[in-house]
């Protein structure tokens, strides 16, 4: 059964629960307060009666010395008897109002013919009731014993309790529906959040760019409430933030897979192909042949540099153990000028200039991978701009910071594009052939290299100016040139 309520209790609604709670405690306090308010005022009545008592006594001794008996009453209802007590037996003096039951009157003077001072009992009386009773000696020998009945008080005590019973019922009753009605708007903020949560749970979050409108945004509910909402619409926010990234990680993914499907399925096409024309042409002249070989080694090699790029750029995103740098103690400077002597033996149509100061740029990096960047870049101003555009290459230190910029006098690129450049298998120039245009993997994977090392890879462009900015942390013992 306990088991059964215990389980019923905590099925109950928080609102409800606490609204029970609050009854039990006010009814626990009205409990605590009628008792002691009802013993208080009993035992103060009853002091006063018997205070009454020994005031009437008073008077009535000397009438009992005086006429031998008492002739008169002081209130209706009251009784009083005199006494003669000896040796243990005490009889009673005629005339005298007393009931007929008069056991207690006659036990009460007994008790005071044996003990030093006056002595006050309660007894009921057959057919009269319950009585107060007081006894008190008037000379040696003979003892007074006056009889007050206790209804008025009992009446009193009893219309006391009732009208405890009706105002505390009443008072516990308004306080819990009062109460149920301020704790169910002190919840509400509480029920709204549930209700935001609910609309939540019904949102599908499975859309590729699923994003979270509902917020638990009414104010109310205090510092507690105001704290939880906030805690709990930073939770959304976050939550909002990994769906955002989750999205954008699809997209790419989506877009990665089907480019790299695309960049593949070319070369694989022309292999097939030079392969088909290499079987059907087997007898024709060696010229022939040989130019088929040459082709099929040459998209095997496109084939191969885009998969080695796929390979890199993967074991950068997965942040390996074994990471794909190989640091080392090297001078940017002599990096630089050998990147800028390959780009003028390889595009002699593109002026270069390089400004690198007299001094090494002594660094820890990976020269292969950081050389690889450089040419990169170098090679992406050759591309994208006319023959006779001025590039530029300047290698330098900013605040402990090694910079190097690459800069050519081009077209520029425009906004849109320059927001997508670092994109994987992303052309700036969607006309261009596969051939002469590379498979958009470059500058991805020149930023994935530079991020490895701890440094950045940013771009400002305009029309006539276009500049990539290669910064390399934690330059040591590196002074910048005058």
């Amino acid at each position: 059964m306990s088991t059964r309520l215990r389980d019923a209790y905590r099925e109950l609604r928080l609102g409800t629960r606490l609204v029970l709670g609050l009854g039990v405690l006010s009814l626990a306090a009205f409990a605590v307060v009628g008792t002691t308010l009802t013993a208080y005022m009993r035992d103060y009545l009853e002091h006063q009666q018997v205070a009454q008592l020994k005031l009437v006594q008073d008077i009535q001794a000397k009438d009992a010395v005086e006429h031998g008996t008492v002739k008169r009453q002081p209130y209706y209802g009251w009784y009083t008897a005199v006494y003669d007590v000896s040796d243990g037996t005490a009889a009673l003096r005629r005339p005298a109002d007393v009931p007929d039951d008069t056991t207690g009157f006659t036990a009460l003077a007994r008790a005071r013919a044996d003990s030093t001072g006056d002595l006050t009992s309660t007894a009921q009386v057959e057919g009269k009731g319950t009585y107060r009773l007081r006894a008190c000696e008037v000379v040696p020998g003979v003892v007074l014993v006056s009889a007050a009945p206790m209804a008025e008080t009992e009446d009193t005590m009893e219309r006391l309790i009732t009208v405890q019973v009706i105002a505390f019922t009443v008072a516990l009753l308004a306080l819990v529906v009062f109460g149920r009605l301020l704790l169910r708007r002190g919840l509400k903020p509480l029920s709204d959040m549930a209700h935001t949560a609910h609309g939540i749970a019904s949102h599908d979050l499975t859309e590729s760019a699923a994003r979270l409108p509902l917020r638990a945004d009414r104010p109310g509910g205090g510092p507690e409430v105001e704290e939880l909402r906030t805690a709990f619409n930073t939770m959304l926010e976050h939550i909002d933030d990994s769906l955002a990234v989750r999205a954008e990680a699809e997209q790419r993914l989506r877009r990665f897979v089907a480019d790299a499907s695309h960049e593949l399925r070319t070369p694989l096409m022309s292999v097939r192909g030079y392969a088909d024309l290499f079987q059907y042409a087997a007898a024709n002249v060696p010229e022939e042949r040989d130019g088929h070989l040459a082709r099929l080694r040459s998209e095997a090699a496109r084939m191969g540099v885009l998969l080695d790029d796929l390979l890199l750029l993967a074991r950068l995103d997965a942040a390996e153990v074994d990471a794909p740098l190989r640091r080392e103690p090297c001078d940017l400077v002599d990096l630089a000028r050998g990147a800028a002597d390959a780009f003028r033996a390889a595009h002699p149509g593109h002026p270069l200039t390089l400004e690198a100061g007299s001094r090494p740029l002594p660094l820890s990096l990976d020269p292969v991978r950081v050389r690889q960047v450089l040419d990169n870049l170098l090679t992406n101003a050759a591309v994208h701009t006319p023959a006779g555009t001025q590039v530029s290459m300047t290698v330098g230190v900013t605040s402990g910071t090694a910079r190097v910029l690459v800069a050519d006098a081009g077209p520029g690129i425009t906004d849109a594009d320059q927001r997508r450049i670092f994109d994987r298998f992303y052309r700036v120039d969607k006309a261009r052939s596969r051939d002469n245009g590379g498979s958009g993997l470059g500058l991805a994977v020149a930023r994935s290299l530079v991020t490895a090392h701890g440094g950045t890879l940013s771009l400002s462009s305009e029309p006539g100016a276009t500049t990539f900015v290669l910064e390399l942390p934690s330059v040591e013992h590196a002074k910048a040139d005058p």
